[in-house]
């Protein structure tokens, strides 16, 4: 998938990154209504937040998105506006189906606290590396 490099007031940028979520204790907590309304809250988010969720899936514990991020963001902010929202709207609109894996009202989090990111797309490192050290040096 090749995506084309945005444009900002004065950046042209294209920052991708692969989050995972996982759900609290690992609970196999997610259906395919789940699945749908994560995908339109994470969308949502990322809209407000200039930055776009280009694929997103999941299985019955995991969330995978990859989000082209607008340089504005601070990456732990995201992650933090996009779990809790989900967390939110999910722990409300399902809120009698998940009470068979989440019966705890003090602890409303439907998400672990830990994520995982990791930076996608473009050159390989080796290419990049090579590419910079192959830049003619300015003369004197």
């Amino acid at each position: 998938m090749k995506t084309q490099l945005r444009k900002a007031a004065h950046a042209v940028f294209r920052i991708q990154f692969h989050i995972i979520f996982v759900t609290k204790y690992r609970k196999n907590a997610i259906n395919q209504a789940i699945l749908s309304k994560l995908e339109e809250v994470f969308s949502r988010v990322c809209e407000k937040r200039k930055c776009q969720l280009l694929e997103f899936n999941g299985e019955n514990d995991h969330v995978h998105l990859l989000v082209d991020v607008h340089p504005d963001n601070n990456i732990s902010q995201l992650i933090g506006s996009l779990k809790s929202a989900s967390s939110r709207v999910v722990r409300k609109e399902f809120q009698d189906y998940l009470k068979q894996f989440y019966w705890k009202k003090e602890d409303p989090s439907f998400w672990t606290d830990a994520y995982c990111v990791i930076s996608a797309g473009g050159a390989p490192l080796e290419i990049i590396k090579e590419y910079i050290q192959s830049q003619t040096e300015p003369k004197s």
